[in-house]
């Protein structure tokens, strides 16, 4: 079975509705390929690698949550950016991305995946435009979190504990509540203590982070932007390809990040 193009924009906007979103690039179709679509690759972001993969794979169709295109970047299709294009144009493959309708998604998006994946049942979102997402806990401390969050994911995670200055009571406090924003989110910490959380998880960390976690005594986990953010892709695409009666594969890129 096939459809068109079209029908499978509709499906994808349809789901996510990228319309409710100010973004840092534009979600949908980026790169226009074949009319008619049977298979579907999805896959974190539109690396060469991913796009190699694909072809290998004879899709129709690619579906991640980075694209190629973010406002305010260099225009010249030269380098990388010229090698990603000519393979998708030579094998007329359609790339679709969804950035910030892809973190949000209640129950298909990264946020929302993760927190499946980690067990953990979101009962409030917080941050700008609800990227983020909050849950009751219970863990006997920070550390606690950080290893049942590396033991999840599969690798080790930067854990910024309450306790590494000033003393350890704040560290060895239990853990109630766990607010997540996936992949570069590490702006949202504040918006995460604001709206109660012991312990923030997040995939990245920058320098003001590691301060804030020690002063406000919540715990800070960076478990990695990739590794926070490979799961909701495969399960939109998923979910979509089976709606529209086609073929789909989840191809993971291995990213240290």
């Amino acid at each position: 079975m096939s459809i068109h193009r079209s029908q499978l924009l509709q499906a994808f906007d349809s789901l996510l509705q990228p319309e409710r979103f100010k973004d840092y690039g534009p979600n949908g179709l980026q790169v226009e390929g074949k009319a008619e679509i049977q298979r579907v690759v999805s896959g974190v972001t539109a690396s060469r690698a991913l796009i190699e993969a694909a072809i290998a794979a004879q899709a129709d169709a690619i579906f991640v949550h980075h694209g190629l295109f973010w406002r305010g970047q260099d225009g010249r299709i030269t380098g990388w950016m010229k090698q990603r294009l000519q393979l998708l144009l030579a094998h007329d493959i359609n790339l679709f991305a969804y950035h910030l309708p892809l973190d949000a998604h209640a129950e298909l998006g990264n946020n929302a995946q993760l927190g499946r994946v980690l067990g953990f049942a979101a009962d409030a979102r917080f941050g700008e435009q609800d990227l983020g997402f909050a849950a009751p806990a219970a863990f006997d401390n920070v550390q606690a979190v950080a290893d049942h969050v590396a033991q999840a994911l599969g690798r080790p995670v930067t854990l910024v504990s309450p306790g590494d200055v000033g003393g350890g009571a704040a560290a060895r406090r239990p853990v109630r509540r766990v607010a997540w924003c996936t992949g570069g989110a590490q702006g949202y910490f504040e918006s995460a203590i604001a709206a109660g959380a012991d312990v923030f998880i997040t995939g990245e960390i920058s320098e003001p982070q590691a301060h804030l976690a020690r002063e406000t005594g919540v715990g800070f986990i960076a478990a990695g932007h990739h590794a926070t953010e490979r799961y909701g892709a495969p399960a939109v695409a998923a979910h979509v390809a089976e709606q529209c009666g086609l073929s789909h594969q989840f191809i993971e890129i291995d990213n240290p990040a």
